[in-house]
Formats: structure tokens, C-alpha cells, sequence
């Protein structure tokens, strides 16, 4: 019995040898198949046009050649050129799917095949990818897909100033009490005709500014720089300041100062209006909005939006209030009409940035122009192909420096009662 061919060294040597290429082929089909698929063999033999001598039946019988014995001739060559050893080599990639050539051979044999298709001699087809679809060009298109950012909710509304230097100081006037003074200590006095004049004065302070930098950096090999069908160079110019200006805006919610900004949920002045007794867990009822409302500075009620989760909505569309024995919504009668977009005729604006449903920080109610931003250096980017040059890659880096903070010290004392007043209003925790 013949050996199988079970390595691609193997196959060469057969192809580099037609003696040994004739004894193989003519023995696989001696053990394999009967008279007729031997004369295929031989045909298949001729279309690859491996040159032999013809055979006596002697030697067909006993499946050994004898060169030259009716005509004299011999092989034309000792190799076999590169096109055939291509076709050979295709016929190796038959090894995946039967375990030898011969028995390839004998599924394809007339009486074999007459017994039905073997499910290994598959009909190409792009359906599936190893069956042909992988063989199908692609269509493809440089426009890109991706998720829009939400928009900055901070820096739009906020004091805005340029910063000339690393520090910026800003004074202030320190007005924490309207008991009996206002401005830190201005007092108005009623005085008689000829009285005298009573002293007064305000209190001042500074809040400072220091930059803080917020960076970005990447890098991409120059052959995807060179073969991408889309500009690459481009597209991180849009994505990454998309992105640091996302990540600057949570800073502005939920810094917590030190190398970042000091976010609206640590602002010194921040009222928390405590839950409902007997509230339930992760809820949030028309009575929290009341008093979110009734904590806002007058001055700033004009100025103040509502900054809100998500998760929230539910809470929020479902509001109701009881009358008498019953009760009436009071946000949404029917899903006629669309989601309410302000409450108490403020904006309602919805932000991933903020803390989720029951968290101190699911719903705040601010006047965004206390809230001060400073702009040491605007977002700067530049690219070296030399940082990574033995990787043969360029890299980007983005640079912003900027600060902010709320700049009120501390929430009001109105003149007249206890709940303290502030543009900084949060509903505390509900669990």
C-alpha cells in the first residue's frame, strides 16, 4: 500500500520526481478504485501534463511503469514547472476537508457518487463565509458611525473669564446673612433729622482659579494612517475635543477640586432639601420639587434650570398631587403629548453626568452664573512622528487647561426665616 502524502515536502518531492509521481498515482488507484476510475487517473495524469512513457498492461497490472519499453522514449524532464505545482498545491488544500487525496478519489467515483452527494463536496455559495462568502467583495463607505456626546450643560451658562496667567483671583463680596445687614455688612439706618451717622461697610473676599490640565493621547501605525479609506488624522481631530469636552462638563458637575475643578455637587454653598418623611426609596414626589424650588435665590429663580438624570424621567413625568381624596397628575395627563422639558416653567435638562435615581445628585436645581469658568489655554493638539519613531507610529496629544468652581462661599440667610437660600439646590439621597 502506498504511503499517503501527509506534508507539503512530501508533495514537492512527488512533483520533482515523475517516476515516483507515476508509482503513486497509479498505485492509489489500484487500491482505491476499480478499472475505470484508473483510466481517469490516467487522463487526470495527461491534463496536468506530466509526460510518461504509455504503460505495457504488465506493468498497469502490477502498477509498476516500465519507461520506454513499446516506444523508447523517456521522461521529457525531471521537474515539473510552477503552474503545476500550484495546481498541486490546491489539490492539498483538499487535506481539510478528507483525510487523503485517495479517499477524495473514491467519493468522486461513479458508483460512489451515484449513492448520493457526500456532504464534504460542497456547492459554493456566498451564504456562508467558508462555503465562498468570504470570496465576495465588500462594499464599503468612509462615513463613520458613532454616538453623538450629549452637549456641554455647564460651560454655555457660566461666568466665563480668561486666565492670563497659571492663578487667577477674584475678588468677592462676602454676603452669607440678610438678618440685619447686606454685601458682608452694609446697614442701612432710619435717622432723625440732625442725628448722626452710623458706620457700616461690606466684607470681601477672592476666590482663586489655578489651571488644571486635561489631556488626551494617542497614537496609530503610519501603514493605517496610509491605507485607512478614511482620514484618520481628521477623525481624531473631531473625536478627542469632543472628548475632552465631555469630561470637562462632568468635571463641572462632580469634581472634586485638588487637580480638577470643583464640581456644582461639591459647591460650598450647595443646599440639600431632605427627603419626604416616609418617602420611599429611589422616588422622587411633587413635594421635593416644592421645596427645591422655594430654596433657590429669588434673584436667581429667572436664571435656574433644572439639571437631571435619566433615571429620573419616570419619577418625574409620573408626578401627581393629592386633592382631597384623590389626586391629579401633574406633569403628564396622557402620553399625548411630549415629555415635559421644564418644571416650574425652568428648563429641564436631562445629562448622563449626573448621579443616578436616589443618589444625592440625581436632581439639582441651579443658577449656572455663579459658577465661574477659567480658561488658562484653550484645547491645543499636535502630532510628532518621531516619539514613536522605531514602532513606526505618530502620535497625538490634547491639551486644555482650565479651572472652575462656584464662587459663593455659603448659602444665604434670608432676613426673615431659617431655610437658607442658594443658586445651588440638590435633593439629598432616598434610600
Amino acid at each position: 500500500m502506498a504511503d499517503e502524502i501527509t506534508s507539503q515536502e512530501q508533495l514537492e518531492g512527488l512533483l520533482n520526481s515523475p517516476e515516483q509521481l507515476s508509482d503513486y498515482v497509479t498505485s492509489r488507484a489500484k487500491e482505491v478504485l476499480g478499472e475505470t476510475v484508473r483510466e481517469q487517473m490516467t487522463e487526470a495524469v495527461k491534463d496536468m501534463e506530466v509526460k510518461r512513457p504509455p504503460m505495457s498492461e504488465e506493468a498497469l497490472a502490477e502498477g509498476t511503469p516500465v519507461a520506454g519499453k513499446q516506444f523508447g522514449g523517456g521522461w521529457s524532464s525531471s521537474k515539473v514547472d510552477e503552474s503545476k505545482v500550484d495546481i498541486a498545491r490546491e489539490a492539498k488544500g483538499m487535506d481539510g476537508q478528507f483525510k487523503s487525496f485517495g479517499e477524495f478519489l473514491t467519493t468522486i467515483a461513479p458508483g460512489n457518487v451515484s449513492r448520493g452527494v457526500d456532504a464534504r463536496l460542497k456547492v459554493l455559495g456566498e451564504g456562508q463565509g467558508d462555503q465562498g462568502g468570504f470570496l465576495v467583495p465588500e462594499q464599503f463607505t468612509t462615513q463613520l458611525l458613532s454616538l453623538a456626546l450629549e452637549n456641554s450643560v455647564i460651560r454655555p451658562r457660566a461666568f466665563r473669564l480668561p486666565m492670563s496667567s497659571l492663578n487667577l483671583s477674584l475678588p468677592t463680596v462676602v454676603d452669607s446673612t440678610h438678618a440685619s445687614t447686606v454685601f458682608g455688612g452694609v446697614r442701612g439706618y432710619w435717622t432723625p433729622e440732625s442725628g448722626s451717622y452710623t458706620a457700616s461697610e461690606p466684607s470681601f473676599g477672592r476666590v482663586t482659579l489655578t489651571a488644571k490640565k486635561l489631556t488626551a493621547y494617542t497614537s496609530a501605525a503610519n501603514e493605517l494612517l496610509a491605507d485607512s479609506a478614511i482620514s484618520l488624522e481628521a477623525l481624531l481631530m473631531r473625536l478627542f475635543p469632543a472628548a475632552l469636552s465631555y469630561f470637562e462638563d462632568d468635571a463641572f458637575v462632580n469634581g472634586i477640586g485638588g487637580g480638577q475643578p470643583v464640581g456644582i455637587i461639591n459647591a460650598d454653598a450647595l443646599i440639600t432639601v431632605a427627603k419626604e418623611t416616609g418617602q420611599a426609596a429611589t422616588t422622587i414626589v411633587a413635594e421635593n420639587i416644592d421645596k427645591m424650588y422655594s430654596r433657590m435665590l429669588p434673584s436667581s429663580r429667572a436664571n435656574a434650570v433644572w439639571i437631571a438624570h435619566p433615571d429620573t424621567l419616570p419619577q418625574i413625568v409620573a408626578l401627581s398631587r393629592s386633592v382631597g381624596t384623590g389626586g391629579s397628575a401633574v406633569m403628564m395627563s396622557n402620553m399625548a403629548g411630549s415629555a415635559p422639558a421644564s418644571l416650574y416653567g425652568r428648563p429641564l435638562i436631562i445629562s448622563e453626568k449626573c448621579q443616578t435615581l436616589g443618589t444625592a445628585g440625581d436632581l439639582f436645581f441651579v443658577d449656572l452664573s455663579y459658577y465661574v469658568v477659567g480658561d488658562r489655554q484653550t484645547l491645543s493638539m499636535a502630532s510628532s512622528p518621531h516619539v514613536r519613531f522605531q514602532n513606526d507610529e505618530t502620535v497625538w496629544r490634547f491639551t486644555q487647561r482650565v479651572d472652575g468652581r462656584p464662587w459663593l462661599e455659603s448659602a444665604l440667610t434670608p432676613r426673615n426665616g431659617s431655610n437658607t437660600l442658594s443658586p445651588f439646590v440638590n435633593l439629598a439621597t432616598r434610600s
